[in-house]
């Protein structure tokens, strides 16, 4: 099974909010998820990023694969930085 962390699109027409979400590759993009780790609101000014650090780590440790505008994201964060700190200690 592919595990993915990417956006799940939430909100009305024209003012989209995404959930940052751990779900199977071959599930829909609205469908189902294995966990939420975090949230997304573009339309705010900055726009609003709030990532669960720990839950992602795990995922990215056991193999996850993020999507590309997932990754930017972690990497803003910061999160990217920690899991190749990790990825090298071991």
């Amino acid at each position: 099974m592919a595990v993915r962390i990417r956006l799940k699109r939430m909100g009305a027409h024209k003012a989209p909010f995404y959930r940052v979400v751990v779900s199977d590759s071959r599930s829909p993009r609205d469908g189902r998820f294995i966990e939420e780790i975090g949230t997304y609101n573009p339309v705010a000014q900055p726009a609003q990023v709030s990532i669960d650090e720990e839950k992602a780590l795990k995922w990215l440790q056991t193999g996850a694969q993020a999507s590309d505008t997932v990754r930017n994201l972690l990497s803003k964060q910061g999160i990217l930085t920690k899991f190749h700190e990790l990825k090298q200690q071991k």
